[in-house]
């Protein structure tokens, strides 16, 4: 009798340490996991309450930013400082233009960057090596040091009146990057793929664009959201070369709420903040598995 109330014990504390099949139980795998839950809350709150606090003072008039904290919920809430924001800063306008600037300039970017890298990673040919290292050069160049030349060159041409100056300047400025990490992930692609494209008689070009480009086609889709990033958030660029108030970028006309004696009509700017964010968050979350999978399509090879 007293061996098998021993053994019961010894069932018992056995079934206490572990669950069926060996496991460690569901409470102690929960604490395991507090402090990794007590991480992604942090960050969470990091990441979130920026957002809150912006579309929150959105809906503030200047009285509560004068007499309340900056964190209170407004006392009245002013939903009209959209419709403030929206006039105010021409919104439709500003938008207009900056999709006009943005979209060619990234369609360039990423059909010239895409076939760039391509053509240094896969084409064999002499002095590839050196044509990198000049692009590469390019990076390293800061655009604040090209503003005074380049405006001198585009005023001589007669077309600072223009957007065609911040599609050249955005080109330009995106490509070297672009084509340094597009080589990148085409470097990824086992050679041999290609090599028995050839010698089934594919050219080069149809090897490029039924081989080449839908295995990166995830990297395109990440830089080219980088890319987009750039240009759509550009102040400097677009205050220098398209100061007129009808060639306003998005960015630039945020400026635009700054009133006489460089009084700020707080509300509608952050409404308007919020208008230009809230479109660019929509486009990532429409985007963020073809993003996650491209960050890692250079990682590794085969």
């Amino acid at each position: 009798m007293t061996v098998t109330n021993v053994d019961n014990l010894d069932r018992t504390s056995a079934l206490v340490k572990h669950d069926v099949g060996g496991r460690t139980p569901a409470p102690i795998r929960f604490l395991k996991r507090i402090p990794v839950l007590i991480v992604i809350g942090v960050l969470l709150v990091i990441e979130i309450y920026p957002l809150f606090w912006m579309f929150i003072n959105s809906l503030k008039s200047n009285t509560d930013f004068l007499n309340n904290p900056s964190w209170a919920l407004p006392e009245v809430w002013e939903w009209g400082n959209y419709v403030s924001a929206w006039l105010t800063g021409n919104l439709a306008t500003t938008i207009t233009n900056s999709l006009i600037a943005t979209v060619p300039s990234l369609a360039l970017i990423v059909i010239l960057g895409v076939a760039g890298g391509f053509a240094l990673e896969v084409m064999v040919f002499k002095g590839r090596g050196g044509i990198l290292l000049l692009i590469l050069a390019g990076i390293m160049i800061p655009v604040q040091m090209i503003l005074l030349p380049l405006f001198t060159i585009f005023f001589n041409l007669n077309i600072t009146g223009s957007l065609l100056p911040l599609i050249i300047i955005y080109t330009g400025h995106g490509l070297p990057l672009t084509i340094f990490m597009m080589a990148t992930y085409f470097r990824a692609i086992p050679r041999e793929v290609f090599e028995a494209a050839t010698i089934d008689g594919s050219s080069m070009l149809r090897s490029f664009w039924y081989i080449g480009f839908p295995m990166v086609r995830n990297a395109v889709i990440t830089v080219g959201l980088v890319q987009f990033f750039l240009i759509w958030n550009d102040l400097l660029i677009a205050i220098t070369f398209a100061s007129n108030r009808s060639l306003n970028t998005i960015q630039a006309g945020l400026l635009n709420f700054s009133g006489e004696y460089g009084a700020t009509d707080y509300g509608p700017l952050f409404a308007a903040i919020c208008i230009t964010t809230g479109g660019i968050l929509i486009l990532y979350l429409f985007l963020n598995q073809q993003i996650m999978k491209g960050l890692t399509a250079g990682s590794v090879k085969g």
